[in-house]
């Protein structure tokens, strides 16, 4: 299970790294909204997730650590609000400069 785990976050990220290094703006934002889900995705990992746990303290009981679930949560956040802002500047840059690519040059 660990390394199906492991393989999908490197697919995950290699996919992100690829459409970052591609010149056009929507997928360079595709890329970065892959990369953020392969960091939730390694933040839960490393979290030790346990099945059966309660959420909430007990005494004398197991419980699962709420950390990673409430960086996980943060992060999603914070990757929503950054996508919308990414989205809003290329829309913008569309307009602007009638193309698509991040340098603002089309190639011939």
């Amino acid at each position: 299970m660990e390394a199906l785990y492991a393989l999908v976050l490197g697919v995950l990220i290699a996919s992100g790294v690829y459409l970052l290094l591609r010149a056009r703006t929507f997928p360079v934002v595709m890329g970065l909204t892959l990369i953020s889900y392969a960091v939730n995705l390694f933040l839960f990992a490393m979290g030790r997730l346990q099945s059966g746990m309660p959420a909430v303290i007990r005494e004398g009981g197991q419980y699962t650590d709420p950390l990673p679930q409430a960086l996980v949560l943060t992060a999603i956040v914070i990757g929503f609000a950054m996508t919308a802002f990414v989205v809003v500047l290329a829309l913008r840059s569309l307009g602007e400069q009638g193309n698509d690519h991040v340098d603002g040059e089309e190639s011939p």
